[in-house]
């Protein structure tokens, strides 16, 4: 008979987990005692693999979950803050004349009043012409200007989280509606606008008080 070519059978199993020829195993440590070492034991051969199931691994610990990651405020302005509510108003309804320019600006011309405020609530997005505009229109053809009006203060209301009082929005300007745009034009002043100078200007005021930038002064040639 021929020769027969091929491939040699494998190693019986129990050969694969054999140390190799010339292994030497380490030295194994020994405990020392009050009396000298203890006797050393030798090391073992290599374990034969385990079977690896979902069943073998420990079952899972109670890992701590990471606290959430919360931004920096972004150029001052705080997001996601709430202001709290049942806050008392600055000043009362009838405190007109703690600033008495803008209580004659109101009696003249209560637009002008109304559009300063709502530029700011509406954080730019609708100029001051344009809402006294608005609310000319609304006295003018409807003679009910407190139907827009009440809306802007139920919105610095909650803007600020200001108790409703002395009585609800739509009586308070549909009865007081100039001592209304008073109180809530002092409102703003009190708490760090000035509506006089509109949304971009209190921006920018913001800007320059948290950089600590000034405004150049003026120059004079000699």
């Amino acid at each position: 008979m021929g020769r027969t070519t091929g491939t040699p059978p494998p190693p019986p199993e129990e050969d694969l987990y054999k140390p190799p020829p010339g292994y030497q195993p380490p030295p194994a440590f020994t405990k020392p005692t009050t009396n000298g070492y203890e006797k050393p034991v030798a090391a073992q051969a290599f374990p034969p693999p385990q079977d690896l199931t979902p069943e073998s691994f420990p079952p899972n610990q109670n890992i701590p979950t990471p606290a959430p990651f919360n931004p920096p405020p972004l150029h001052g302005v705080q997001v996601g803050i709430v202001a709290k509510e049942n806050q008392p108003w600055k000043s009362n309804l009838f405190d007109c004349m703690k600033d008495p320019q803008n209580a004659i600006i109101t009696l003249c011309f209560p637009c002008v009043t109304f559009g300063q405020i709502a530029e700011i609530l509406d954080n730019g997005s609708t100029s001051c012409a344009t809402s006294g505009i608005l609310y000319s229109c609304f006295a003018c053809c409807l003679g009910v200007p407190c139907l827009i009006s009440c809306g802007y203060r139920s919105k610095l209301r909650a803007k600020f989280g200001l108790v409703e009082s002395p009585a609800p929005d739509c009586l308070i300007h549909c009865f007081c509606e100039y001592c209304s745009l008073c109180q809530e034009y002092r409102e703003l002043k009190d708490r760090g606008f000035d509506p006089s100078i509109g949304h971009a200007g209190n921006e920018a005021r913001q800007r320059r008080q948290q950089f600590g930038v000034t405004p150049p002064m003026q120059q004079r040639m000699m």
